[in-house]
């Protein structure tokens, strides 16, 4: 497979919003977006997606995996942004229908179809710094891949920063393009400095999450990660981990934690870190960096809990075990 989420399927769903109303639906060439040079998301970032993908069971058939979360997510990222008001009902529709389209290219295990819906304001009218855009363009892109970890996947390393933060604090819970970008030098900079794999935001010594992650720990039969609110992204698959984990009889525990308790935890033998995410669904944490000082977290390795609940969930994806929280929706 080529690099995760560089290959495309030649048609999308798109909708537009105009004169107050959503267009009906059409599958068009993925390449056929034309917009002004004046439009609003070029130069006010009025911009939400989301990440989430069908898998291909082993009896042919096709499910997306808690698409209801993700469209929930999506239109309320586009209310906090200002955006026009998504049509639920729609994108869902939208989702199946170019989903089916392309079935017959979903992938076998470990690959997937990754599946980008996004929505960004069109108006043409730099004036408006301050008001939002009231024309939108909402389309879902399908994307094949493979394993994200297609070379084997190991434990990686995180710079811990406590002064610098992923977005404005309001912001975090909108999964914006602009969070992202945010997030790109500084998780460059630690690369080329210190060899870390991710910063882990931690503004005032407060552990948050890392540029496209969510952070988990565990601690013996609890999993601990910090209580949502609006400074973070909401992610779907730290959810269904949480769920998973109160399955096999973990504690679940959703607190505020600090550097320094992270630290004391990382010093224990057979703790676990984990980041959490659509594409890498769960990654094991072997080393943190603070004041450049490196601190292993238990072994340092993949640990057991992070394999047997990325499994667990896995397993759920591709069909190998029972639907119970009934998250996957069948295409064909």
């Amino acid at each position: 497979m080529a690099a995760f989420g560089s290959v495309f399927m030649p048609k999308m769903a798109v909708t537009n919003f105009e004169n107050n109303q959503w267009s009906d639906a059409a599958i068009v060439s993925s390449d056929s977006i034309q917009m002004h040079p004046g439009a609003h998301v070029l130069h006010y970032s009025s911009t939400c997606f989301e990440g989430l993908k069908a898998f291909r069971h082993e009896d042919g058939s096709v499910h997306i995996f808690r698409m209801d979360q993700n469209i929930k997510r999506l239109a309320q990222s586009s209310r906090l942004l200002a955006l026009p008001e998504i049509d639920e009902e729609q994108v869902a529709q939208m989702i199946k229908d170019v989903v089916a389209q392309f079935a017959d290219d979903v992938p076998e295990p470990p690959g997937s179809m990754y599946i980008r819906p996004t929505h960004f304001g069109t108006e043409a009218a730099v004036g408006k710094a301050a008001a939002p855009s009231l024309t939108s363009m909402l389309y879902v892109l399908l994307s094949p891949v493979g394993d994200y970890f297609a070379g084997g996947s190991r434990a990686l390393r995180l710079l811990l920063d406590e002064t610098g933060m992923r977005c404005a604090p309001h912001m975090g819970m909108i999964k914006s393009g602009g969070n992202y970008a945010s997030a790109l030098q500084p998780t460059m900079q630690a690369k080329a400095d210190v060899e870390a794999d991710q910063v882990l935001f931690c503004p005032n010594g407060d552990v948050t999450e890392t540029g496209a992650a969510n952070f988990l720990l565990v601690d013996g039969n609890e999993i601990i990660t910090k209580a949502l609110d609006t400074s973070f992204l909401h992610g779907v698959t730290r959810s269904s981990i949480l769920s998973l984990a109160a399955d096999q009889g973990m504690t679940v525990t959703e607190r505020d934690f600090t550097v320094t308790e992270l630290l004391e935890f990382a010093a224990k033998p057979g703790v676990e870190a984990m980041l959490s995410g659509t594409a890498a669904v769960l990654t094991s944490v072997g080393t943190l960096i603070h004041n450049g000082q490196e601190h292993k977290v238990g072994s340092g390795e993949t640990g057991p809990i992070a394999q047997k609940l990325r499994q667990a969930l896995n397993d759920i994806q591709w069909g190998k075990a029972p639907d119970t929280h009934n998250w996957l929706t069948r295409i064909v």
